[in-house]
């Protein structure tokens, strides 16, 4: 049953992992970057999983590329920001959140984009009712995370940076360039306090979003998370986030049946790149968004159904269900993709009949 000592939904990372990052900053006697809560190498640990000084034992956040964590945490010790893109599901803004919370000791410095977002968002805004009573000054000024970040001396993160118009996504410029947002009706400026950098992430695949400028993407390192190189690497992540999902709810589960998994994640795969996993059979590729991510969340929904309904039991055909809502139930085209995988591929493989079966009862 659920645990009803929390009734949080979702922690913060500096608070789901309070005793980790407790139990570094204790271990960590490297230097630190000022007003860093961990030194780089204590912050890669975090991330990556493993030990400090012999004694500290952390479990991994991230699963993937080292050298890109370790361009990371480099880029927001340089004067610029750090900007990571990639399709959705590589863990954006899941290791955006993990490094904010590592070395500033709080995510929540935090930005949505969206196409609704405003200049005011990033630099300030003003409280209407002072500002009309007694005109601009400090009291009415509200300032944003970004500015909050500037001073003091904090990461601050913009989710989907290209959701955000254009116009509003060059308000950036200077406070990247400069380090200082200028609040002219005060005649004052903010200057950002040492330590103080800026963590986006962009989809650059999504529909309905707005182009960088060439003068932005120069204030920015890049870092493009990729999709998992290979079927197990992209098993593993899954496995593990599935059973950290587990936990918080307090859902007691059977142990994951891997060949079941295994074929979700090699379904996945094919669907999304066209290929067979063996390279020997083209096969119709289909546009929706098959990424680790959405098989987690295929999978942590799937276990839910078993664990009220099925008695515990994972059935193939809720994973099944999941992957069909993912690809889009009303997409008649991606519909009509999987169908045909069902019939040219699944169905001349034996140890994929559970599959091919409950796609047939479900699709047909």
């Amino acid at each position: 049953m659920a645990n009803s000592t929390n009734s949080t939904i979702k922690l913060s990372s500096e608070h789901q992992f309070s005793h980790e990052l407790a139990a570094l900053k204790a271990a960590d006697h490297f230097p630190k970057p000022y007003r860093w809560e961990l030194s780089p190498q204590a912050v890669l640990v975090y991330i990556l999983g493993g030990s400090l000084a012999g004694n500290v034992q952390i479990s991994p956040k991230y699963l993937g590329n080292k050298n890109l964590v370790e361009v990371a945490i480099a880029s927001l010790l340089s004067d610029r920001a750090l900007l990571f893109t990639g399709i959705p599901g590589t863990a954006k803004t899941w290791l955006s959140e993990h490094l904010a919370a590592a070395i500033s000791g709080s995510s929540k410095m935090l930005i949505q984009g969206t196409a609704g977002s405003t200049e005011e968002q990033l630099r300030y805004g003003w409280n209407y009712a002072e500002l009309i009573a007694n005109g601009p000054s400090q009291k009415a000024l509200v300032p944003s995370p970004v500015m909050k970040a500037m001073e003091l001396g904090s990461i601050v993160r913009v989710e989907e940076l290209s959701r955000m118009p254009s116009e509003v996504q060059d308000a950036l410029i200077t406070i990247l360039s400069e380090k200082t947002i200028a609040i002219p009706e005060l005649n004052s400026e903010v200057l950002a306090t040492e330590g103080f950098n800026l963590i986006a992430t962009s989809n650059d695949k999504d529909k309905g979003v707005y182009e960088m400028s060439a003068a932005l993407r120069r204030r920015f390192n890049i870092v493009v998370l990729p999709l998992p190189k290979n079927l197990e690497e992209e098993l593993n992540i899954v496995v593990y986030r599935v059973k950290q999902l587990a936990k918080p709810i307090g859902l007691s589960f059977e142990e994951l049946k891997k060949q079941q998994l295994e074929k979700l994640i090699h379904i996945f795969r094919e669907l999304r790149s066209g290929v067979s996993v063996d390279g020997k059979q083209k096969i119709k590729m289909v546009n929706s968004n098959l990424s680790p991510a959405e098989a987690i969340s295929i999978v942590h929904q799937a276990r839910i159904e078993a664990f009220y309904f099925e008695n515990n039991k994972l059935q193939t055909k809720a994973l099944a269900q999941g992957l069909i809502n993912s690809v889009g139930i009303n997409k008649n085209d991606e519909i009509v993709a999987l169908q045909d995988y069902n019939e040219t591929v699944l169905k001349k493989r034996s140890e994929f009949k559970d599959w091919y079966t409950a796609f047939k009862e479900i699709l047909y």
